[in-house]
C-alpha cells in the first residue's frame, strides 16, 4: 500500500508508527477487541482466525510481509473482526487508528492505495466464497495450497515449500472442511507425487499437476 509514496511521505507516515515483535503463537489483537490501531506486517506470517457464532474456528486469511491488516475502520467497525496469530516470529508496524484522517490529508495518494488494497481483499474473499459454494473439497484445498505457494513459496530442489508452519488442521479451517478430509486428500496427493507432507510442513512437488486438479478436478 505504501510502495508509491515518496521518501518524504514515508517519513511522515513513520513518524506516528511504532514497532512490535510478535512471538510464535501470540496474537497481535483479539477478535472483538476495540479497534485502536492498524498494522503493517514487515516480517513473518500471521494466520487470521475467526470464531463463528456457533463456536467454530476458521482461518479467514494469511497475512504476508507487506500486507496491511487490522484496519477495522475501513469496514465501518469499532472492533476487530478476527484474531491474527503469529505462525512464525513476526514484526509489525502499528499506527493509532485516530491518525488515519491526518495521514490521508497529508498524503492523499494513501487513501487511493488503501481503497485498492481493500478492493483486493474483498476480491480474495469473494473468490473463497465462490469456491466454498461451488467446488468440491479437493479443488478448494488445491486452490488454497496454490495461493499459499504463490505468496509464501520457497523454491527447493524438489519443489516449492510453504515457508511457514502450516498444519492439516489449518488447511481444514481455511477450506471449511474437517481434519479427516484434509488428511485423506493429502495422503492421496502424496501417493500421486503432487506433495510431500511433514510435521506442519508442506512441499509442493508438482505445482502444474496441482493446478490442473484445481482448475478441472482431474
Amino acid at each position: 500500500m505504501f510502495e508509491q509514496l515518496s521518501d518524504d511521505e514515508l517519513s511522515r507516515l513513520l513518524a506516528s508508527a511504532t514497532l512490535r515483535r510478535v512471538p510464535v503463537g501470540k496474537a497481535v489483537f483479539e477478535q472483538g477487541q476495540p479497534s485502536t490501531h492498524f498494522f503493517l506486517l514487515l516480517h513473518g506470517r500471521l494466520k487470521v482466525t475467526q470464531v463463528t457464532p456457533d463456536g467454530q474456528q476458521i482461518i479467514v486469511r494469511v497475512v504476508h510481509p507487506g500486507d496491511i491488516f487490522g484496519f477495522a475502520k475501513a469496514l465501518q467497525r469499532d472492533d476487530y473482526p478476527g484474531t491474527p496469530l503469529a505462525a512464525a516470529e513476526s514484526l509489525v508496524v502499528c499506527w493509532p487508528t485516530e491518525v488515519w484522517g491526518t495521514l490521508i490529508e497529508q498524503i492523499p495518494s494513501l487513501a487511493i492505495n488503501a481503497m485498492q488494497t481493500i478492493g483486493q481483499r474483498l476480491q480474495e474473499a469473494h473468490t473463497r466464497l465462490r469456491e466454498m459454494a461451488t467446488e468440491e473439497v479437493e479443488r478448494r484445498l488445491a486452490h488454497a495450497v496454490l495461493r499459499l505457494i504463490e505468496r509464501a513459496g520457497r523454491q527447493e530442489s524438489t519443489g516449492v515449500r510453504i515457508d511457514f508452519p502450516i498444519s492439516r488442521q489449518d488447511l481444514a479451517e481455511m477450506t471449511g472442511t474437517t481434519l479427516h478430509t484434509v488428511s485423506r486428500i493429502l495422503s492421496a496427493w502424496e501417493a500421486l507425487g503432487l506433495v510431500t507432507g511433514g510435521r506442519q510442513k508442506l512441499l509442493v512437488r508438482d505445482a502444474e499437476g496441482l493446478r490442473a486438479l484445481a482448475e478441472d478436478g482431474t
